[in-house]
């Protein structure tokens, strides 16, 4: 009988253990189901505060140890053979990695529909940001307005599309630049004359514009005649085979008025060969490096310095402003400098 009643108690006792066992098991899991449910709804809130951030910033945006944020910004370039395009490029790079951003370098190689391919590449990528250097005004509109479409922040640099209304541009006003540069050959002519115009590609927003200021200076010079106006494509060896045509008429020649300084220096080369240094002025726009160093050398008499660097970090600078939702303006020239003998050592 005393066994049967110690077996009793060591079954209740394992029944209440049992239970004991159970009930701390059910408090455990209530607790973890509603940690479970906080933290989803943690995320849920988070995400919907993501999804509500600006579109532009959503795409690879990621914040940086300081606290700021990190984005991709791409340059698609006309052509970066040239070297005031290689410059500007530089100097943009330079400046966007030195604020933490990823910074994507595309060369278009002198073709507008590249331009267009590498847009499309890049808003697949989800990119933060397009900068877009056009080669070709036309072509390159249709990657601008595909990248607005898709809802990625884009702006032009350096030379315009057809309709720059539709997007920021940073540059300078090549209008001005190429008054600029007319405006001097005329004053050195004492205003008659006979001139040649190397011009840039045919359909270049930049050739387009400089040309346009040209042209706004010969109205008030009715005694300076145009011989001979033809594209050389911003090549120096082009413009050098074009002068050397030229010079070969036996047309007197007083002054060229280049769309930049390659065809600049070129059409120098061949001034140079035939024996006539120092007898035809000759002006150029961009003032690379090597132009620079010949007007200091007394070889070309002038040129209009594009600040390619400062429009460089001009433009990285709207781009991440962009990316950040902030307001910005629609166009941001930076003004050129005519620059002779006399100043060139300051640049």
């Amino acid at each position: 009988m005393e066994g049967l009643k110690m077996r009793k108690r060591s079954i209740m006792a394992i029944l209440v253990a049992a239970a004991l066992g159970l009930s701390l098991t059910s408090c455990g899991s209530a607790e973890s189901t509603a940690k479970s449910e906080s933290a989803s709804s943690a995320k849920s809130e988070s995400a919907g505060a993501s999804s509500s951030a600006p579109a532009a910033s959503s795409a690879s945006g990621t914040s940086s140890s300081g606290g700021d944020e990190k984005f991709t910004i791409a340059w698609v370039d006309g052509n970066l053979a040239n070297e005031s395009n290689a410059v500007c490029a530089d100097a943009a790079k330079a400046y966007a990695e030195s604020q933490g951003m990823e910074f994507l370098l595309l060369d278009g190689q002198g073709s507008g529909e590249t331009q267009v391919s590498q847009c499309e590449t890049l808003i697949a990528q989800g990119v933060d940001c397009v900068i877009v250097q056009p080669y070709d005004a036309a072509a390159c509109q249709v990657g601008v307005q595909a990248c607005i479409d898709a809802g990625v922040n884009v702006l032009v640099t350096k030379t315009t599309i057809e309709d720059n209304s539709i997007c920021p541009f940073v540059g300078q006003d090549d209008v001005v630049a190429g008054e600029m540069e007319m405006e001097w050959i005329a004053e050195k002519l004492g205003g008659k004359g006979n001139i040649v115009i190397i011009e840039g590609p045919t359909g270049i927003s930049a050739a387009i514009n400089r040309n346009d200021g040209i042209e706004n200076v010969l109205k008030n010079y009715p005694d300076i005649n145009v011989l001979h106006t033809q594209p050389a494509d911003w090549n120096r060896d082009e413009g050098m085979a074009l002068m050397e045509t030229w010079l070969q008429t036996g047309e007197q020649i007083d002054a060229v008025v280049a769309h930049n300084d390659e065809m600049a220096l070129g059409a120098y080369d061949a001034i140079a060969d035939a024996g006539l240094a120092g007898q035809i002025y000759v002006i150029g726009i961009d003032a690379i490096d090597a132009a620079k160093k010949s007007v200091a050398d007394g070889e070309l008499d002038a040129t209009v310095l594009q600040d390619v660097e400062t429009i460089g970090q001009k433009t990285v600078e709207v781009a991440i402003a962009m990316c950040k939702g902030e307001k910005v303006d629609d166009v941001y020239n930076i003004d050129p400098i005519l620059l002779t003998k006399d100043n060139v050592g300051d640049y």
